[in-house]
């Protein structure tokens, strides 16, 4: 099934089901935080860019601008900052639930941006809505309450963008029931 963002117009496939997808990989806090966040786009044609990572045995991503500049061949740069701040904000919800010794939480995460004209008529990213629902019914989770109250504070993306853009976010359990305010 399809679903169009209202505000990006980003068609997505919704699953039918959440899945989780395997046991968490441990990785040392220290060495997160040592490590460089370094990418090389290298430009294919037109507005088509390979984005790499650095990372070994990961493909680099093509990214695209829609059409008429681009060809609309992959996700623009719009959708990539929308995808990071949902990326981010759904692995640190993961994570303050696991410190709570809650280990299989399945989620579905879905963001849309909403895209304004500055003063200048250029078009900026003028916020960012961001639903994450839980697989699970809230009542069964250990400490639901404290792990919300903190994980949007552990976002390294969120807490950077919201500096320029508003960013709301609200979790959902399995029976659509608001678990934030």
């Amino acid at each position: 099934m399809q679903r169009d963002g209202p505000h990006t117009g980003i068609a997505m496939k919704t699953p039918t089901s959440i899945e989780p997808i395997g046991p968490a990989q441990q990785v040392p806090l220290q060495s997160m935080m040592d490590e460089a966040n370094h990418v090389t786009l290298v430009l294919h044609d037109a507005y088509r860019f390979a984005v790499d990572f650095g990372l070994p045995g990961a493909a680099a991503l093509l990214s695209d601008v829609k059409p008429p500049l681009g060809r609309g061949a992959g996700p623009d740069s719009e959708q990539l900052l929308v995808a990071a701040v949902a990326n981010c904000l759904s692995s640190s919800l993961l994570f303050s639930l696991r410190k709570f010794r809650n280990e299989a939480v399945p989620m579905r995460t879905t963001a849309d941006a909403t895209l304004s004209r500055n003063a200048q008529g250029r078009l900026r990213v003028a916020g960012i809505e961001v639903a994450i629902r839980l697989g699970v019914a809230g009542s069964t989770l250990r400490q639901l309450d404290r792990a919300l109250a903190q994980f949007e504070d552990f976002c390294v993306v969120t807490q950077s963008v919201r500096a320029a853009i508003p960013v709301e976010v609200r979790v959902f359990d399995d029976s659509g029931a608001l678990l934030t305010t």
